[in-house]
């Protein structure tokens, strides 16, 4: 065996871009829907061996960008499922776009692993870990907002667990997202060391503490005192914009709904469930498509009916914003993706407009450049989404305070809650029918992250799968699976305190990147000051 790792690691050393790719692609097998967090670990150790090994700055940067363009092109492939439900642009797109954006990506971790050869390439192993650690938490923090962000996905997702059990989410509201991703390398690290000393049981220390902490069932949590009906209407993403299937879309969001109409409870509708034009003062033309004989009126009204007369209701929508266009005729010139919050007279209530729109979907950069050359947003329409102003509670009086996340807004890390006016649950409707069958995994298992870190209940209800209700501490109470129309039931799980990191959000995340970076800087030249005394 330690002759089979001598000769491995002798070849990664000839070849160190390789096996950094290889290696990124096996650690991105640790993620949902493959849940591999073994390899994911194993994958880590190889890293922060190839990293420590590298002779020079431009080798440690070079092994870090090719190890991140693996890691992150195969973890997101489900980008390119998006290309197939669309006809302005050529499929394969997709399987150019997905490598080519993560080029971008791949800097995050080429600049940690630069940063730990720069600070601590003369270090021992587990001070190198350490310095790492903490640099990657810095560049995944900076993945998440700069270029208004993409996060998908922290490294410390492989660790999350199964459904049933918090798992490792329970340091979550303690060390937030991006601090348990330079945790997840530290344990990395941990495993090298154990193989470096050829000592099997050295593996002890960094994995069954580990492997307990995943086991480890979670002790069930209060129930708070708000009934939620939330639906899954099995919407295809095919069916979507099909205007012939608007009717038989409405029926059998009803007939999910119905069941329980004379109930108080607050119903959930997923992103993209209504076709209609909720929102009064359009041009004519925008109602005639409706499936309600074009009056807002009474689109509002027939949803009163179907929630009942004790219901608040939160659905998505599209909103329009109408101004004048060529020749002076009001037309749409942008618009908003939106929830809306009716109460059973079919009465607005309260709204919410997504605040982080998706690139390239939800509306086009550049396009006066990039339309000429044949590029065009994912989703149908020529018009771009105008964002919100961010994170909102919306008061729902007996109903209680919901936070509003639309869609991929949830995998925002400290972004989806208002610390002002702190919810008493999140609710996250989505659209996960363009992204196959690794996105809506992965997305739902960010979701509970979130769930942990603030230490809110989050509730998810997509048109498609996997809608889910999650506790607080980021257990998934009940959900229903892909491909299936079906309807969750019961009181939402009560928001606990806010945690720690609630209350302080990436400043706590930075104190632990610096903490794990000052402990590998100073710790040996303490101990070196303390053997020379000694």
């Amino acid at each position: 065996m330690i002759e089979r790792l001598a000769a491995v690691a002798a070849l990664m050393q000839r070849r160190p871009a390789l096996a950094a790719i290889a290696l990124g692609l096996i650690g991105a097998c640790a993620y949902p829907p493959l849940h591999l967090w073994p390899l994911g670990l194993a994958a880590l150790a190889g890293f922060v061996w190839l990293v420590h090994a590298a002779p020079t700055k431009r080798a440690a940067l070079w092994i870090g960008w090719c190890f991140g363009w693996a890691h992150l092109t195969l973890a997101n492939n489900w980008i390119a499922t998006a290309f197939t439900h669309q006809a302005k642009m050529p499929e394969f797109l997709g399987w150019l776009a997905v490598p080519l954006l993560c080029i971008y990506l791949a800097w995050y971790p080429a600049l940690a692993a630069l940063a730990a050869h720069v600070l601590a390439k003369k270090r021992p192993l587990w001070a190198f870990g350490l310095v790492l650690a903490g640099a990657w938490i810095v560049t995944e923090w900076l993945r998440g907002w700069v270029f208004t962000g993409y996060p998908w996905p922290p490294v410390g997702l492989m660790l999350l667990g199964g459904w049933d059990t918090p798992g490792v989410a329970r340091v979550l509201p303690f060390m937030g997202t991006y601090a348990l991703s330079g945790l997840t390398v530290l344990l990395g690290c941990g495993v090298l060391a154990a193989i470096i000393r050829r000592r099997a049981t050295d593996l002890i220390v960094p994995l069954v503490p580990l492997i307990a902490v995943m086991l480890v069932p979670a002790t069930p949590a209060a129930d708070s005192d708000l009934r939620y009906t939330l639906v899954q209407p099995y919407i295809p993403q095919s069916e979507i914009n099909d205007g012939s299937k608007f009717d038989e879309q409405f029926v059998r969001i009803a007939r999910l709904t119905t069941p329980g109409r004379d109930q108080s409870r607050i119903v959930l509708w997923p992103e993209s469930a209504l076709p209609d034009y909720l929102e009064d003062g359009y041009p004519t033309r925008y109602y005639l498509q409706m499936t309600a004989g074009g009056d807002p009126k009474l689109a509002r009204r027939r949803i009163g009916t179907v929630i009942g007369p004790q219901s608040t209701l939160l659905t998505g929508v599209v909103n329009l914003n109408i101004a004048p266009r060529p020749g002076n005729v009001p037309g749409a010139v942008s618009a908003r993706n939106s929830v809306m919050a009716l109460d059973g007279e079919g009465q607005i209530v309260g709204g919410y407009d997504k605040a982080h729109l998706v690139p390239y979907g939800e509306y086009l950069p550049l396009r006066p450049i990039l339309e000429p050359l044949g590029l065009s947003r994912l989703v149908a329409g020529s018009i771009d989404y105008l964002p919100g102003p961010g994170p909102r509670t919306l008061d729902l009086g007996v109903h209680g305070k919901a936070g509003v996340m639309i869609c991929y807004e949830i995998v925002f890390s400290g972004a989806v809650a208002d610390k002002a006016n702190r919810p008493d649950y999140i609710f996250n409707p989505s659209n996960d029918g363009w992204f196959g069958w690794w996105g809506p995994p992965q997305h739902l298992a960010q979701a509970r992250m979130r769930a942990a870190e603030e230490g809110l209940p989050v509730l998810r209800s997509t048109t498609t799968g996997i809608s889910a209700v999650i506790d607080a501490d980021g257990v998934v109470r009940g959900h229903i699976a892909t491909g299936k129309a079906d309807t969750l039931e019961g009181f939402i799980p009560a928001a606990k305190p806010a945690t720690l990191f609630a209350q302080f959000g990436h400043a706590l995340t930075l104190a632990w990147a610096a903490l794990f970076i000052a402990l590998g800087l100073g710790l040996p030249r303490v101990l070196a000051l303390t053997r020379v005394r000694g």
